[in-house]
């Protein structure tokens, strides 16, 4: 695939970003695409691999490698160095429903298992598929598939994330009647409120919703199941349910302060920051203002990075990043070979713009919050912390100790606790009288049933906190299952014949 001697003479390039101190003042996508001639270079760097674990999709050592939804990633790679975008785009979307989306947000795991990545950089995978997708709307190729029949069931699908729309998307093309409940405003779930708009344009996600909605798919919003509409009603009123709630239930931490003003769960800044900017005015008591403040992120995954991200963008005074865990090695260690996801240490966006900023990198490692204090204010003043040592027990385990003589307090007026979620909202669950594993809807890979009848669900609700790749895998096997379950057989595709 692509030019046969392509990765021997051609380097991997990167895309540009805007410049940081200049991004900063903006919620624009720090990106900057590349141009058609760059991309089909790197489109010829992409070996003919006996066998592309770009594309596996499975887990190693709990991380995801390859690409969950076995995108045809050698195919599309090698139309866009001959230039036949079009084709390109007909072959990315027989595997993705959304490349706008995971061409922006996702991690690209498919890069990290990329073969070429044994010695040499990965082929840029996530640059070409935004580019395919991008072009198909821009050219007019995207319009909208009307179903020519319709088959009389109705379907309704609870949340508008990644794994109810692409059900929506996969069920409404095969001529059902769909309709999709979302409790906020906006359509859209984690990519609407969930990412922030440097990151993912809303535009983008608009533009999608408004092409579903043409094909047919009916959107109720500000519409919450279990309140709004009985979990009874909705049963009852539909052939076939599916819930697509995500994990939205934040991990929190317990500790001493924590109810003190100022302390705040990261999703809930990260929304809100959102809301603002989209509808240019807020309720003063949902929207966190970080400007003129000293923030610390407590959490050293993504979503932390977008906090920072956005405090430097309301001109925060200053802000720093607790991760739990040592820094991590510049290469692969013994334990992390290729295949598997490279667990290596990176500099994301939010860290450049913060270090160019203030002049370091924002990130502190094997830091422990102890507690929050309170100024004469009852406003939060500073966050006391001690330093941990990660060490192995006799038993070959893990541990982290608190290493004496570190403590350290630290200056700050906002705080974000970012250290992940534990599943979806068991109200709902509850309602449904649906089974729980460790707060997740129980429901068998492949099968997706619950225990309550004509119930599905799929995406983080029930494998709990993962990637837009996987939502939007468990989105599309479900709704063939739905299918199967409503029709007797599906005309819908599977990933699991793969």
């Amino acid at each position: 695939m692509g030019k046969t001697t392509g990765f021997m003479e051609f380097q991997r390039e990167e895309t540009m970003k805007r410049d940081p101190l200049t991004r900063i003042n903006d919620w624009n996508e720090y990106d900057v695409p590349f141009s058609d001639e760059a991309l089909k270079r790197q489109g010829a760097r992409c070996m003919d691999c006996g066998t592309p674990f770009c594309q596996i999709g499975d887990v190693i050592n709990g991380t995801t490698t390859g690409c969950p939804i076995y995108n045809l990633i050698p195919e599309w790679n090698d139309l866009v160095y001959k230039g036949k975008w079009k084709e390109a785009l007909e072959r990315l979307l027989k595997t993705n429903n959304f490349p706008e989306f995971t061409g922006r947000a996702c991690p690209a795991p498919c890069e990290g298992s990329c073969t070429l990545a044994i010695s040499d950089p990965a082929v840029t995978i996530k640059s070409i598929e935004r580019t395919i997708i991008d072009k198909g709307f821009e050219n007019g190729w995207i319009t909208p598939r009307i179903p020519k029949h319709r088959t009389g069931k109705k379907i309704g699908i609870v949340g508008s994330g990644p794994a109810g729309l692409a059900s929506a998307d996969q069920l409404n093309q095969a001529g059902h009647h769909v309709t999709v409940f979302e409790r906020d405003d906006r359509a859209g779930g984690l990519l609407m409120y969930g990412i922030p708009n440097m990151k993912l344009e809303k535009e983008v996600v608009e533009r999608r919703i408004k092409l579903l909605k043409q094909e047919g798919i009916n959107f109720m919003l500000n519409t919450e199941v279990g309140k709004d509409i009985s979990a009874e009603e909705l049963t009852a009123d539909y052939d076939a349910v599916i819930l697509c709630i995500g994990a939205q239930k934040q991990r929190d931490l317990q500790i001493d302060g924590r109810d003190i003003n100022g302390v705040h769960a990261a999703m809930d800044y990260l929304r809100a920051s959102t809301k603002k900017l989209l509808n240019g005015t807020m309720n003063s008591d949902e929207y966190i203002n970080a400007a003129g403040k000293d923030v610390i992120v407590i959490g050293g995954g993504d979503t932390g990075a977008d906090c920072i991200a956005t405090a430097l963008r309301q001109y925060c005074n200053s802000v720093v990043q607790f991760g739990k865990h040592p820094k991590l090695p510049a290469a692969r260690t013994e334990n992390n070979m290729w295949p598997a996801y490279p667990d290596i240490f990176t500099v994301e966006y939010a860290h450049k713009e913060a270090a160019v900023n203030f002049g370091e990198d924002p990130r502190q490692y094997c830091i422990q919050t102890k507690r929050f204090v309170a100024g004469e204010n009852g406003e939060l003043k500073e966050v006391h912390t001690v330093e941990m040592e990660k060490t192995t027990d006799d038993n070959g385990k893990h541990v982290f100790r608190e290493i004496p003589g570190t403590e350290k307090a630290w200056p700050a007026q906002l705080v974000f606790i970012a250290i992940g979620f534990e599943g979806p909202d068991q109200s709902l669950t509850q309602q449904l009288g649906l089974d729980t594993v460790n707060g997740k809807v129980n429901a068998k890979y492949g099968d997706f049933t619950t225990n309550a009848p004509n119930v599905f669900t799929a995406g983080d609700a029930r494998r709990g906190q993962s990637l837009i790749v996987w939502a939007i895998n468990e989105g599309r096997e479900a709704a063939r299952q739905v299918d199967t379950f409503l029709m007797g057989r599906s005309v819908l595709p599977t990933y699991l014949e793969a």
